[in-house]
This record gives structure tokens, C-alpha cells and sequence, in this order.
């Protein structure tokens, strides 16, 4: 009777920590998407008000935010691209890596240019703004080399697969259609007809009952089968009892 209890008591509080280990983990799941829908929602909402100071700021503060959106729209569609890419094609894996730390400089670079719009000495601003925009230039030249690779490689692939496919459609379709090749051969087991240019035969002559010099004999018609007309019947033989 104690096993009994023991054993029941050991099941308890396995299912107990069962039910606590997946409530923990889809309390993580939950926090994971939660704080990945805030980072998402921060980055639009980051993005739209940068997209907003470029088109409406003039001087070295909308030039910054050029810079910055410039920065931010080419990084994240480089990492999507490889991180789309990489599931299909392993030989992605070290373009990413390559685009990992390349991307330190990208958030250095953004984290400096975004201090820079709060400066209120904007003539130092000004000065420095060449050389932020050969960065720039510098990083989303190589983050853009490397997306435009990864998509250039994905086109390649598909073009021969597609050419591959295309070689065997073609051969089936000239297998299907294997009745339109000619040939002269005559079908096996049949004979040509020996005639003449008028479409007679040799040996009879028209009109003749004489084949090959034989005599053939005519029958008459019967009388009784004759129709003068189509809706006339034709009349029956007689029968003998």
C-alpha cells in the first residue's frame, strides 16, 4: 500500500512540474513575440519619424536622417534576404556571418549619427558630415553587394532549374506526338492495288464482266427489291413452307 501511495505521489509531482516547465515556456514564447512586435512597432515608428525629418527638415538635420534611414532600410533588407536565403542555401551561412560583422559598424555608425542630431553646435555638425556620408556610403555599398549576390545566386538557381524542366517537357511533348513522323514503308501485311493511271484495274475492262481474260457471271436484280422511290419498302422474298 505505501508503493502505491509512493508511486502516485512520485506521478503527482512529475505531471506538477511538467505542467510548470510548459507554462514557463510559453510564458517565454509569449514575452519573446511580445517584445519582438515592441521592437517592430519602435523601428517603424523610428523609421516613419526619420522618413518624416528627411523630406521635411532642411540643413545637416535632414541630412542626418537621410543618412540614418539610408543606413537602416539597406541593413535590414540585406538581413532579411540572407536569413530568407540561408534555410534554402546552406553556402549563405558565411554571407551572414560576413553581414553580422559588417552590421556592428552599421549600429556604431547609426548610434553616432543619432547623438549628432542632438548636437546644437551644428556647424561642427556640418564639418563632419562628409566623412559620415563616406561611411555610409562605404557600408551600404557592401551590405547592398551582398544582398544583390545572395539574389543573383537564388536567380541562377532557379533559371536552370527551370531550363532542366523545360529540356524535359520538350521531350515528352515529341514523345506524345510520335504519330506525325512519316514514313514510306507500307503497313506490315498489306498490299498495295495494282492499277492504272485511271483507277482500274488490270484485266477489266469497263463495262466488261471480264477479269484477267475470265468470263464472270452477272446476276440479274431481283425485281422485287427494286425501290423507285426512298419511302418505298423494300418487298420481302417469299418464303416456302
Amino acid at each position: 500500500m505505501e508503493s502505491v501511495i509512493l508511486i502516485l505521489g512520485l506521478l503527482f509531482f512529475a505531471f506538477v512540474a511538467l505542467g510548470v516547465y510548459v507554462g514557463v515556456k510559453a510564458i517565454g514564447a509569449a514575452k519573446r513575440g511580445v517584445d519582438r512586435t515592441i521592437t517592430q512597432a519602435r523601428r517603424t515608428v523610428e523609421e516613419t519619424t526619420l522618413r518624416a525629418k528627411s523630406y521635411g527638415q532642411v540643413g545637416v538635420g535632414g541630412e542626418l536622417a537621410q543618412l540614418r534611414l539610408t543606413l537602416r532600410t539597406s541593413m535590414r533588407a540585406t538581413q532579411e534576404a540572407l536569413q530568407a536565403g540561408v534555410a534554402e542555401d546552406a553556402s549563405l551561412s558565411e554571407s551572414l556571418g560576413l553581414f553580422e560583422r559588417l552590421s556592428v559598424h552599421g549600429r556604431e555608425l547609426d548610434e553616432e549619427l543619432k547623438k549628432l542630431e542632438r548636437e546644437p553646435d551644428r556647424a561642427t555638425v556640418a564639418s563632419l558630415l562628409p566623412s559620415l556620408k563616406q561611411r555610409t556610403e562605404r557600408i551600404t555599398h557592401s551590405v547592398d553587394s551582398l544582398r544583390w549576390a545572395a539574389r543573383d545566386r537564388a536567380r541562377k538557381f532557379t533559371d536552370d532549374g527551370l531550363d532542366a524542366l523545360s529540356a524535359q517537357i520538350d521531350v515528352e511533348a515529341g514523345a506524345l506526338r510520335h504519330w506525325t513522323v512519316e514514313t514510306d514503308e507500307p503497313v506490315r501485311g498489306e498490299s498495295r492495288p495494282q492499277g492504272d493511271a485511271s483507277g482500274q484495274e488490270r484485266g477489266r475492262e469497263p463495262g466488261s464482266g471480264l477479269v484477267d481474260g475470265e468470263a464472270q457471271a452477272i446476276t440479274a436484280p431481283d425485281p422485287r427489291l427494286r425501290t423507285g422511290y426512298p419511302w418505298q419498302k423494300t418487298a420481302r422474298p417469299e418464303t416456302t413452307n
